[in-house]
């Protein structure tokens, strides 16, 4: 018996041991990306906090640094969300329904499925080249705010339908049958219980799709959206520019003061990413109370 409990107590020193390790190897991994974040977060700081000034929002961008503002990026950036939000909302969490609650469980189902969360993964600039195949040259709406809109809608719509997906998937199922013991329809149990369970988990996916959304530069580059736009868009086909693309314009000017605008324009993205990911956060605090 002896040798036995010997045996057994090295393989779980030997297992403690390894998990030591593991968990010290996991900490360091960690560690380094932090790190890296940290540095790169400061260095941006120190680079860009002189330059948020009120000139930065109220002025539109120019050859000269000292006054040049991303008013034109900023507000086009907003008119596009706006435009995104209620199509990708509307027709993201329609699809997550008909496929959770209406559509049979068949080979054709599957394969709708697999392909939804297969473009979920698909690169950002796939959409781009889709979107000016048929926006810009099918459809004829040019380099326009309304085809980097829909462009950009197709981009976050498979990831709006998988999130709201699993938010009505996680619904249980004695819910459903307490509506219908109690005389309610399909479309009644849906949308007075089912939905208003699961709409924590729905509008935080559609915020964080949103959040990807402003920060994707690629889709809008091939599409043609403009790095130089000294006016405001008056209609949905007028020429734009967005946040991430005035950045990059700023930061391939070799003068230092458009560096330190190319900081200040990442800060302040940053700080609209950080807010709606806070209201995410809020919203499905919320919901989750009321449930």
């Amino acid at each position: 018996m002896s040798i036995f409990q010997d045996a057994n107590r090295k393989q779980i020193a030997n297992r403690r041991r390894v998990d030591w390790l593991l968990h010290i190897l996991f900490v360091i991994a960690t560690s380094v990306g932090v790190l890296a974040l940290c540095a790169l977060i400061i260095d941006v700081l120190v680079d860009g906090v002189a330059r948020l000034q009120p000139q930065l929002f109220t002025e539109f961008p120019s050859r000269k640094a000292d006054g040049s503002g991303m008013k034109s990026a900023l507000v086009g950036t907003v008119y596009m969300l706006l435009i995104m939000l209620p199509l990708s909302f509307v027709l993201g969490v329609g699809a997550a329904i008909y496929l959770e609650e209406y559509a049979g469980k068949n080979r054709l189902t599957r394969l709708i499925q697999l392909n939804i969360s297969t473009l979920a993964g698909v690169p950002s600039i796939v959409y781009g080249i889709l979107g000016l195949t048929i926006f810009v040259r099918l459809m004829s709406l040019d380099r326009s705010l309304i085809a980097g809109a829909f462009t950009m809608t197709l981009l976050v719509l498979p990831i709006i339908i998988v999130s709201a997906q699993e938010a009505i998937r996680a619904v249980p199922k004695s819910r459903r049958d307490a509506s219908f013991a109690l005389g309610a329809t399909k479309w009644q149990t849906v949308s007075r219980s089912v939905i208003p369970s699961s709409l924590a988990g729905i509008l935080t996916g559609v915020i964080l799709a949103m959040s990807r959304a402003i920060g994707e530069t690629a889709p809008l580059v091939m599409i043609g959206a403009l790095t130089y736009v000294a006016f405001l868009p008056n209609s949905l086909m007028d020429s734009f520019t967005v946040m991430p693309i005035q950045i990059y314009n700023w930061i391939s000017k070799p003068q230092l003061e458009f560096k330190e605008l190319a900081a200040s324009g990442i800060l302040v993205l940053l700080a609209l990413l950080l807010i709606m990911n806070f209201s995410a956060i809020m919203l499905r605090n919320k919901y989750q109370k009321n449930v």
